[in-house]
């Protein structure tokens, strides 16, 4: 039998899901359309699949819930509504192994998030670290400009100013993206293990972490202002990439 209300209960608990609030507490986020749902099936994190009634179930999956339209529209997070959508459970990531990794300082856009994160993922970057001030990485709109790379690759929130100590002391070189102090990109040598630091869109990397870098760069460009964040880390990323 098909959920027809959006004052039931579950209803109103997946919704939650929408703020990061109701995500922390419950450990779960919700993901939609076809081609993203099939990349959480992959990795085993969607605890339950929510269905248009009357439409067939695509997947390989059975823990289905059919939802009225008016259900669907309610749980949804995009304007035109989805036929159908996962309640995914957070994934536990580790960083092992690795000799190419990102560190992310407060970047607030989900759009350049996810846009690093998948990205990264086609580069064969071993993980990212963002700071406890960066977006969240199961918001809608990150989790959409990922492309189903969020559920591939490691990403862990946590101290950058920690992270980059302990990355010091396992060998990485650590290197910001500034304008000062910095020398062109052109001239990036080689590593064998390599940290690639960046920045918050407006202000950039804080003053704290410049100071625990390797090396600073900055790409060389006409007299414009500034790359795109997402930008500058793709050039950066294939440079180094694996």
């Amino acid at each position: 039998m098909s959920i027809q209300s959006v004052q039931n209960e579950r209803v109103k608990q997946w919704v939650k899901l929408h703020g990061k609030k109701g995500r922390d507490e419950s450990l779960q986020f919700l993901v939609e359309g076809e081609h993203l749902i099939k990349e959480a099936l992959k990795v085993n994190c969607v605890d339950l699949l929510l269905i248009e009634e009357g439409i067939n179930n695509p997947f390989d999956f059975s823990v289905v819930e059919e939802c009225s339209i008016n259900v669907m529209n309610k749980v949804s997070q995009n304007v035109s509504g989805a036929k159908y959508i996962a309640v995914c459970h957070y994934i536990e990531h580790h960083i092992v192994d690795a000799t190419r990794v990102l560190l992310l300082d407060n970047v607030q856009d989900p759009g350049n998030m996810g846009t690093i994160i998948r990205t990264a993922y086609s580069f064969n970057i071993d993980g990212i670290y963002c700071s406890n001030d960066c977006v969240d990485v199961y918001n809608d709109k990150t989790i959409r400009s990922t492309q189903g790379a969020i559920f591939h690759l490691p990403v862990i929130r946590c101290d950058l100013n920690q992270i980059c100590n302990e990355l010091k002391g396992e060998g990485y070189q650590l290197f910001g993206t500034a304008l000062e102090n910095a020398i062109p990109f052109s001239e990036a040598k080689d590593f064998d293990k390599v940290a690639l630091v960046f920045g918050n869109e407006g202000q950039g990397i804080r003053k704290d972490l410049l100071g625990l870098m390797d090396q600073n760069f900055k790409i060389e460009i006409n007299e414009f202002d500034s790359l795109n964040v997402a930008i500058a880390a793709g050039i950066c990323m294939y440079r180094y990439r694996k």
